[in-house]
Order: structure tokens, then sequence, then C-alpha cells
């Protein structure tokens, strides 16, 4: 039903993203600063400045020792600080982004055409973290699922998973792990991989072709949503073709038809992509069998929606 408590500008979180994106909060992590020193180092009008750090501090993000300005310990823990339990990073950023394609969903609606990211600081950084931070507490439940049946040391190959956190969840369960995404993340991504692990980053297009296999296991992540029915429609063929003999495909998707959520986030594609959406789970099974695939009803896993399906090639 309507909810108009919702209609409420996110203040807070417009300010705290904008400290973010201007560098005030990296600039005073290890190194408190005057108010005039911080207006050199970020390039900011100082009267601008003083505004916001008023607000931060009023916040509790922000305090004053004399003249310098300086993070509080709870800010410190929420941003910088990995073994807290209120720890978030920046992946709020990818958010803060999105909220800048959304003020323009009018726009959206005259021409059916995504909003351009060009002009978004950070974009895929701020993807790829926010991408991580959210998959990290459901990763071991899902591969747990998606491993289930699977033979030892099975061939994992991870469809657009740059963020590397369910490749490392793959790999501590001893599965052998490709990841494909574009050459932008990986680039970003590949000093993050520790050497001793079975994952390999190879730089591809999905939409132009996999990595020859066969694996046991092809997961996509969050990934079919950015496309419509005939790319979709492509993947699983591709997919199909690299497979082993009695080896499946997982796809970790917003369902529409399930609640609120996958038709708001449909609206997000809208926003921005080309012919993205929240596709029903019986759009899933038809695309899949096309491709010789036999889809098992959808599973809720770690708060997932999670579709696999066996692949066109019974073991032997």
């Amino acid at each position: 039903m309507p909810d108009t408590k919702s209609f409420q500008l996110p203040q807070e979180f417009l300010i705290v993203g904008a400290a973010a994106q201007t560098g005030i909060l990296r600039e005073i992590k290890n190194n408190p600063r005057t108010l005039e020193e911080l207006a050199a180092t970020t390039q900011a009008d100082q009267r601008a400045l003083w505004t916001v750090v008023e607000a931060l501090v009023a916040l509790g993000y922000l305090a004053y020792d004399g003249q310098k300005i300086r993070l509080t310990a709870e800010a410190d823990n929420i941003f910088f600080n990995p073994g807290h339990q209120e720890y978030i990073g920046f992946s709020f950023m990818h958010t803060y982004n999105l909220i800048k394609t959304w003020t323009q969903l009018p726009e959206v609606l005259q021409s059916g055409k995504p909003v351009s990211r060009r002009d978004i600081p950070g974009h895929t950084e701020h993807f790829i973290t926010a991408m991580s931070h959210y998959a990290r507490q459901s990763a071991p439940q899902i591969v747990d699922f998606c491993l289930k049946d699977l033979p030892p040391n099975p061939r994992v190959l991870d469809v657009g998973g740059g963020p590397l956190t369910m490749a490392v969840a793959f790999a501590g369960r001893g599965a052998r792990v490709t990841v494909l995404d574009l050459p932008d993340v990986v680039d970003m991504m590949q000093p993050q991989l520790a050497a001793s692990l079975p994952v390999k980053l190879v730089e591809g297009d999905f939409t132009q072709g996999l990595p020859p296999g066969p694996y046991d296991l092809v997961y996509l992540g969050n990934i079919c949503h950015i496309y419509g029915a005939q790319e979709n429609k492509k993947l699983f063929k591709d997919t199909a073709n690299i497979l082993a003999p009695a080896g499946q495909i997982v796809i970790n998707d917003m369902l529409r038809g399930t609640g609120v959520g996958p038709a708001l986030f449909g609206v997000n594609m809208l926003v921005n992509t080309d012919n993205g959406g929240a596709w029903t789970y019986e759009e899933y099974k038809t695309w899949l069998a096309a491709a010789g695939f036999s889809a098992a009803p959808w599973v809720e896993v770690g708060g997932r929606q999670l579709i696999k399906a066996a692949g066109p090639n019974p073991a032997g």
C-alpha cells in the first residue's frame, strides 16, 4: 500500500555522500585539519565547507579538537574499520550515485533511454565496493547451495564476479574459480586478489562470449537484470556450451512478481540500462529451457532469490 512516510529528503545521507565524494572524510582520517587547511586540500569554498562541517559535527561524524577537525570514533569505525560491526566503508556511495540518475526519471519516461553515467565520479569503484559489501553476508550460504551435489574441487565460472566476494567464498570451499569481468574491473581488482587462491581473473564481455570450459558450475550473480530477453537467451546458450556433463547454472537475481522490491528495482534498471529489468521466474524458466536447461523452482538462500538449473549435458 502507499507509504507517504518515505516522502522525505535524505538530508544526512546526501551530506555524508558529498563529504565522501569531495574527499573530506579521507583527508582527516589520519590528519585532523583546521577549516582553512581542509578547504585548501579539498579545494572547497570555505563558507560552504564550514556549513557542511557544522552539520557533520551535529550529526556525530566529525568533532573539533580546538581548531582542528577530526573524525569521531563512530565515523572511523563506519568508514575505515573493516573489523567493526558497524563498518560499511564507502559502499553507500553507489546508492548516492544512483540518486542522481533517479532524479531524471521524468526525462527517462519521455525518452525511454537510460541516464548517462559519464559525469558520475568514481562510478565503477563505488559499484564494485557496494557489490562486495552487500554480498559478504550471504556468500557462505549461497556457495553451499551452489556447490551441493557437485564433484570435489569443482570448476566454477563466476560471470561478472569482479567484486571477488563470491569467488573467494567459492575458493574457500575448494573450487577452482574463473572470474569474467570487464577490463577496467579486472585491472582494479587484480592487485587485491591473493596469489595463493585458486582464482583467475579473465577480461571479457559476457554478451560477446564466455571463456572456454568445461565448468561444473556457471554462477550468474546479479547480472541478468542488466540486459533483456535476447541477451539473456544468448548468455544461457553460451553457458550450455561450456558446461561439463552434469554441470549446473545458478542465477542470483531479483524476481519480478515476488514483492515490492523487484518492481522498484525494475525502475532502477530503467534509468540505468538500455533494456535491463527485473524478470519473472517464468521468464527465466522459459529462457533456460530454450537453451536446454531444466530449472528447479526458485528458492531463497541468505535473503537472495536463486534459480538452479541442470545443464543439457547429462553425466555420461
